[in-house]
């Protein structure tokens, strides 16, 4: 779960899991869209691919992106355990005040 964080920890990374959102994408798509070295973007979808986030298949000479979303909805899950069992998701906190 560690690399997990530290994979969205980063907004370019963020910013490449918002651009699979919309589909599949190569690294060169994905590279056309930052002002970055290809090897730096190479790097960032390393760190999303080791913490699951992404998956990567090779087709001929491109590598194609796409989100595993499997991932996110175990986070989501654990994030959920943390709840207490009889509040609902959306409640606030209500304190006590005198009448």
């Amino acid at each position: 779960m560690n690399n997990l964080f530290k994979a969205l920890n980063d907004p370019t990374r963020r910013q490449i899991l918002d651009l699979l959102r919309g589909g599949d994408l190569n690294a060169g798509d994905i590279a056309e869209q930052f002002d970055m070295t290809k090897p730096s973007i190479s790097h960032h979808l390393d760190l999303l691919r080791q913490a699951g986030l992404v998956e990567a298949t090779k087709q001929g000479q491109f590598i194609n992106y796409s989100l595993n979303t499997t991932v996110l909805d175990e986070l989501l899950a654990w994030l959920i355990s943390f709840q207490k069992k009889d509040e609902p998701l959306n409640s606030t906190t209500k304190t006590n005040q005198p009448s």
